[in-house]
C-alpha cells in the first residue's frame, strides 16, 4: 500500500509523538480505503494525520463530525469495528488489518443522504418523539420500521461470538484512580508510607496532562515532571500499575469495578485517592460542531502524543491560560494562528500570554468566536467570525472574519467526579471559579488535582502527596507528617462563567451526542419540564454515549437561566455507575462453557449415540444414530425402553453428583440438610434424599448411602450438585459441625444396570451375594466387579430390578466393557437419557427442576412421605409446616384421552397449559407415549381441589392437521394413581 501524501503533510517530526512508534508502520482501512499509521496511533490520530477529519455523523441531523476531545469524551468519534459497535476512535489503537467503518451513515460518510434532516430541524423540535407518529390510530406501524433504521448508532451483529471475558479479584491498601500528576504524587506518597498501592489510569501511558499540556512558556516542565514521577513509580515494588484501565464504579466499602480490555477487576481497597482529572467544556456558538473545531486539550493531545498537526490555520477562543498554551503548541507545530479571541475584558498578564504576544499573534480582548462558516456540505471549517461580547450570552453584530480550517476553544473545565458521586458526595456551584466542587466524601476517599478544583501544577502535586499520605493513614500505614499544601489552587480564571452564545439561526449545540441546541433546552423548560432531572429526560440532554461530560455544565446554566434561579439551586442530575460504557460481555462474565466427558464417552460414540448436554456434561440422548427424523428417533427410544423392561439395559450415570460426608457429625449434617431421617440409617443401606431451601422449596434430590457410622456417600442431580455443595459449605460455616464435605463427582464413574436379567449379568463379574435376601432393595455394598473396586447400590429409578455401580473414574470404560461383554447373551443394550426419562415417568418418579419449579414445595409435589415430621429442624421445615393445608396446586399423574388426540389435538408437551374456564390453572411437566402401557401418560400441576384420582382436566395444545400454525386444540386428561407401572414395586424388589 503506497503512503498517502496527506500523512506526510500533517505528521510532525520528533520529539512530538510521545506515544507512537515510528519504526512500526501499521496498515488499516476506513470505509474500505487503506491508510497507514504507526504503532500507538489511535484511529483518530492516524486518520487526522492522513487528512481525514470526518469520522462520524451526528445522531439526529446526520451532520458531519470530527474529534472534539481526542480523548473519547464525546460521541463524535464513535465508529464500527467488525461486530463491535460504538468504538471510540479517539481511544482505539490501530492494528494491522483493522477494518474500521463509519456508523450512523446513509450513503457515504462525506455525502450522507440523511443530512436532509438538518434542513428539516424546525419540524423535529425537542421532545417530538413523545408527540409524533401516534396519530391517526395505527400510524406507528407505518413509522416503526423507518425509525428503528434511523435509531441507534452502530450496528448490532447478532451472529457475533461471545468472545473471551473474565474477571480477577484484587486487594490494595490504597487505590489511586488517575495517573496524572496528582495520581502519581499520591501513589508515591502512599507507597512511601508503607501502603500497598494500585495505580489505575485509562491511558496506555502514565502522565495524564503532563503528556500533552504546557505549564510554562518554554514547554519543558511537563516533560521533566512526567519523566521524574514515572521513573519513581516504576522503582517502587509496592506500586502496581494498571494502564488502559477504567475505574467504572465505586461501591460500598471502597469496592471498585475496573475494566481493562475484556477483563473486569473487582478491587477492594482500604482507601481510595480520586485523581481523575477534569473534562474540558465546549464553547457554544453557531456551527460549533463542525469537523475541525476542538478543545485546546484535543489539539495538544494530537500534537504531543501522536505527532499530528491539527490544522493549517487556526482561530482560538479562550478564557484561561490554557488557550495560550495551546496557541504556543500549535505555532510550534507549524499551524498559523489567525487570531486569538480573549473572552476576558483585558489582555492577561501571565507568562503564556506574554509569550504569545511576543510572537505578534493578533489578540482580541473582550471577544469570542460567534460563528463558524462551514465548508461545502458542512465538511469542515472555512472561516470564523470573531465578535465583541456585548453581555452575558450576547455578541455585537459584525466583527472580523478570519479564514481558517481549525477553531480551538479553551473556555473551562469540570471535574471528572463520577466516583465521588457514586460514593454519595455532594456538589456545590462556586460562582468565583464558575464550576461545581465536590464535598462530603466518605471516610477513606480523598480527591486531588483538577477533580478537586485545583489547577496550579505545584498545588496539584502537593495536593496529590497530601491525599496519598491521608489514604495510607486510613489504611493503617502511619509514617511521616502530612505534606503541606499551598493556598493557590489556580481555579480562579479557569472557567468562563457563561460560554454560551445563542444564535438566531440556531445550530448552537450544547449536547453533541443528541444534537441539542440552546433553544431545545429553553423550550423543554417552557413546556413544563423545569426541574433539571425532568429537562434531562425530556430533552435527552446528557443521556447519550458521553453521559453529559461536555454538556451538563452548560445545560445546568441554561436551566437556571430559564427558571430564573441560581445555578447552585438548579443543581446536578444524579450520577450512577457505570462511569463509561461497558461491554455486555464483561457483565456476562467469563466466556467459559466447559464440556465434560464421562469415562465411557467414546464407547457411546462407537455405539452410535447422539449426545446431548446435561449440565456441563455430554450424555447419550439415544443410540439410534444421527440424522433420524422425529418418528425414527422416537422408535429408537421405545426400542431401548422395551429392552430394559424385557431383558437388561446399561446407562452411564457418571454425571450424577457425588458428595462424601465424613466425621462424627456426618449424620447430624445429613438431618439438617435433608428432609428425611438419617441418624438411625443402617450402615449398608441407602435412603432417598430431598433437599429444600429456607422457604421450603424443593431444590434437589438423590440417594444417601451409609458406608460407616461416620461416612455417607450422597448422590445429587447432575445440574444441582454444585449448588448443593455450596449450601453444605455455607451452612457448616455457621454450624461448625465436625464433618468434612468433599465434592467427588469427577472422581467416580457410574452405570445403572437395569432390567429383569440384570442380576444374572452382574453375577458373572462379582463374588458379592446378589440375592434379594443378602442384597435387598435400597441396599449398599462395596465389592469388586470385573476386578474393579466398586460401590453397588440397589436402586430402581427406572422401575426395574437394578444395580447402580460406582467405580473410580479411571476404570469407568473398563467396567462398561466388562458389563457389555457379560450381558451379551442376555441381550444387553445401552440406553440413553430419553429412555431413562420415559421409564422413570412410567414409574412416577419426578425429576427436580423439570417436574418442580422455583415455587414447588414437597406438599405440592406429593412428597410428604419424604418429610421427617418428628424432627425439630431441617432447612425449610418451618416454612413447609406453615404451608400445610394451603397448597393451591398439586402434582398429579394423568392419562390422555385418545379420542381427544384423534379429534385433532397433538401430544401434550412440557409447559403446555392446563386450562379451566378459559383461565390458566396449571401446566404439564412431563408427558410421553408409553409403549409398555400403550397409552399417553404424564405429570402436571392442577388445582388442589381437582387432584383426586378420577378428576378430569384439559390441556391446551397445538392443533394437528392443515390448520393455522397458531391454532390450538384442547386435549382431555384424567387424573390417575401413581405409579403408572408396577404399583406394588414387585419388579424392582425381586
Amino acid at each position: 500500500m503506497a503512503p498517502l501524501p496527506e500523512a506526510a503533510a500533517e505528521r510532525l517530526a520528533k520529539p512530538r509523538g510521545l506515544w507512537i512508534d515510528r519504526n512500526r508502520p501499521i496498515a488499516f482501512t476506513f470505509d474500505g480505503r487503506g491508510y497507514r499509521g504507526y504503532g500507538g496511533d489511535t484511529v483518530t490520530s492516524a486518520l487526522w494525520a492522513a487528512g481525514v477529519k470526518i469520522v462520524s455523523r451526528s445522531f439526529k441531523y446526520h451532520r458531519p463530525r470530527g474529534t472534539l476531545s481526542a480523548a473519547g469524551h464525546d460521541a463524535n468519534s464513535l465508529v464500527q469495528i467488525g461486530a463491535e459497535a460504538n468504538v471510540a476512535a479517539d481511544l482505539r489503537r490501530i492494528e494491522d488489518g483493522l477494518e474500521v467503518e463509519a456508523q450512523n451513515v446513509f450513503g457515504s460518510l462525506a455525502h450522507d443522504r440523511a443530512q436532509l434532516l438538518d434542513k428539516l430541524g424546525r419540524f423535529l423540535p425537542v421532545g417530538f418523539y413523545y408527540k409524533a407518529f401516534y396519530r391517526p390510530k395505527g400510524a406507528w406501524k407505518r413509522w416503526e420500521g423507518a425509525i428503528r433504521r434511523m435509531a441507534g448508532l452502530g450496528r448490532v451483529v447478532t451472529a457475533a461470538s461471545h468472545g473471551y471475558f473474565d474477571k480477577q479479584y484484587l486487594w490494595a491498601d490504597v487505590a489511586v484512580v488517575g495517573g496524572g500528576p496528582a495520581g502519581l504524587a499520591a501513589a508515591l506518597e502512599a507507597a512511601a508510607g508503607g501502603a500497598e498501592v494500585i495505580l489505575i489510569d485509562e491511558n496506555p501511558h502514565l502522565g495524564g496532562a503532563l503528556s500533552y499540556a504546557r505549564f510554562d512558556a518554554e514547554g519543558r516542565r511537563a516533560g521533566s515532571e512526567r519523566a521524574r514521577l514515572v521513573e519513581e513509580v516504576a522503582a517502587r515494588d509496592n506500586i502496581r500499575v494498571l494502564t488502559d484501565a477504567v475505574c467504572n464504579g465505586w461501591f460500598a466499602d471502597h469496592f471498585l469495578a475496573v475494566l481493562r480490555g475484556n477483563r473486569m477487576f473487582k478491587l477492594r481497597a482500604k482507601a481510595v485517592v480520586m485523581a481523575t482529572g477534569s473534562w474540558e467544556q465546549p464553547l457554544v456558538f453557531r456551527n460549533n460542531d463542525l469537523p475541525g473545531i476542538m478543545y485546546g486539550s484535543a489539539a495538544q493531545r494530537l500534537i504531543s502524543r501522536y505527532g499530528v498537526r491539527p490544522g493549517q490555520r487556526a482561530v482560538i477562543a479562550t478564557a484561561n491560560a490554557d488557550g495560550y498554551a495551546a496557541a504556543l503548541d500549535l505555532m510550534a507545530a507549524g499551524t498559523e494562528i489567525a487570531c486569538i479571541a480573549e473572552m476576558g475584558p483585558e489582555l492577561p498578564r501571565h507568562e503564556l500570554a506574554r509569550a504569545v504576544r511576543e510572537r505578534a499573534i493578533p489578540v482580541r480582548p473582550g471577544a469570542t468566536v460567534a460563528e463558524a462558516f462551514p465548508a461545502p456540505h458542512l465538511n469542515g471549517v472555512e472561516a470564523a467570525r470573531v465578535a465583541a461580547i456585548a453581555g452575558r450570552g450576547r455578541t455585537r453584530a459584525g466583527g472580523e472574519t478570519f479564514a481558517c480550517d481549525t477553531i480551538v476553544t479553551s473556555v473551562g473545565w469540570q471535574g471528572a467526579a463520577n466516583l465521588a458521586w457514586h460514593a454519595g458526595a455532594t456538589s456545590h456551584y462556586d460562582e468565583g471559579s464558575a464550576m461545581f466542587h465536590i464535598s462530603g466524601l466518605p471516610h477513606g476517599m480523598h480527591a486531588a488535582g483538577s477533580v478537586a478544583g485545583t489547577f496550579a501544577l505545584e498545588r496539584v502535586l502537593e495536593e496529590g502527596r497530601a491525599a496519598g499520605w491521608a489514604a495510607a493513614r486510613d489504611a493503617g500505614c502511619e509514617r511521616g507528617r502530612r505534606p503541606a499544601v499551598g493556598n493557590d489552587r489556580g481555579a480562579a480564571g479557569q472557567n468562563h462563567p457563561w460560554p454560551i452564545f445563542e444564535h438566531p439561526k440556531g445550530r448552537d449545540f450544547v449536547d453533541f451526542d443528541e444534537d441539542l441546541q440552546v433553544h431545545d433546552l429553553e423550550n423543554a423548560v417552557a413546556e413544563g419540564y423545569a426541574h433539571i432531572e425532568l429537562m434531562k429526560r425530556f430533552s435527552t440532554c446528557g443521556m447519550g454515549p458521553s453521559q453529559g461530560r461536555h454538556s451538563w455544565l452548560n445545560a445546568v446554566r441554561l436551566n437556571a437561566h430559564a427558571n430564573g434561579i441560581a445555578i447552585e439551586e438548579a443543581g446536578l442530575t444524579t450520577q450512577r455507575p457505570p462511569y463509561a460504557a461497558e461491554k455486555i460481555g464483561l457483565l456476562a462474565g467469563r466466556g467459559f462453557e466447559p464440556r465434560r466427558l464421562t469415562a465411557m464417552h467414546h464407547r457411546h460414540l462407537e455405539a452410535g449415540a447422539v449426545m446431548m448436554p446435561a449440565g456441563l456434561w455430554l450424555r447419550p440422548e439415544h443410540y439410534g444414530g444421527r440424522g433420524l427424523d422425529a418418528a425414527a428417533r422416537l422408535a429408537a427410544v421405545h426400542e431401548e425402553a422395551r429392552n430394559v423392561r424385557q431383558n437388561v439395559g446399561l446407562i452411564d450415570v457418571s454425571t450424577l453428583g457425588g458428595l462424601e460426608l465424613r466425621g462424627p457429625d456426618a449424620a447430624t449434617m445429613m438431618e439438617r440438610m435433608y428432609t428425611w431421617a438419617y441418624r438411625k440409617q443402617q450402615v449398608g443401606r441407602a435412603r432417598y434424599t430431598l433437599m429444600t431451601d429456607m422457604t421450603g422449596i424443593v431444590t434437589d434430590d438423590g440417594v444417601a448411602c451409609r458406608l460407616h457410622d461416620r461416612h455417607f456417600y450422597v448422590t445429587a442431580t447432575t445440574s444441582g450438585v454444585d449448588g448443593v455443595y455450596r449450601e453444605m459449605l455455607f451452612w457448616n460455616a455457621q454450624w461448625r459441625l465436625r464433618v468434612d464435605v468433599t465434592h467427588v463427582t469427577g472422581a467416580w464413574a457410574g452405570v445403572n444396570l437395569a432390567g429383569p436379567k440384570s442380576r444374572q449379568v452382574l453375577a458373572r463379574l462379582t463374588d458379592q451375594d446378589l440375592s434379594a435376601a443378602a442384597f435387598p432393595y435400597m441396599g449398599v455394598r462395596e465389592a469388586k466387579v470385573a476386578g474393579i473396586p466398586c460401590r453397588l447400590l440397589r436402586v430402581g429409578f427406572v422401575g426395574e430390578l437394578g444395580f447402580e455401580i460406582h467405580c473410580p473414574c479411571h476404570s469407568g470404560e473398563a467396567l462398561w466393557d466388562a458389563l457389555m461383554a457379560a450381558g451379551a447373551e442376555a441381550g444387553i443394550r445401552p440406553f440413553g437419557v430419553e429412555c431413562q426419562r420415559l421409564l422413570r415417568l412410567e414409574k412416577g418418579h419426578i425429576i427436580v427442576s423439570q417436574d418442580t419449579d422455583g415455587l414447588t414445595s414437597p406438599l405440592e409435589a406429593d412428597m410428604e412421605w419424604a418429610l421427617a415430621k418428628k424432627r425439630p429442624f431441617f432447612i425449610g421445615k418451618r416454612s413447609i409446616d406453615l404451608r400445610r393445608g394451603h397448597a393451591r396446586r398439586k402434582l398429579v399423574g394423568f392419562e390422555v384421552d385418545q379420542a381427544s388426540l384423534a379429534a385433532g389435538g397433538t401430544l401434550p408437551q412440557e409447559c403446555h397449559l392446563v386450562i379451566r374456564d378459559g383461565e390458566i390453572e396449571g401446566r404439564v411437566t412431563s408427558c410421553s407415549y408409553s409403549p409398555t402401557l400403550d397409552k399417553t401418560i404424564g405429570l402436571a400441576f392442577v388445582a388442589a381441589e381437582r387432584a383426586a384420582v378420577g378428576e378430569s382436566f384439559q390441556v391446551r395444545v397445538g392443533a394437528d392437521g392443515p390448520r393455522r400454525a397458531d391454532a390450538v386444540a384442547m386435549v382431555d386428561c384424567r387424573v390417575v394413581a401413581l405409579p403408572f407401572y408396577d404399583p406394588d414395586n414387585a419388579r424392582q424388589e425381586l
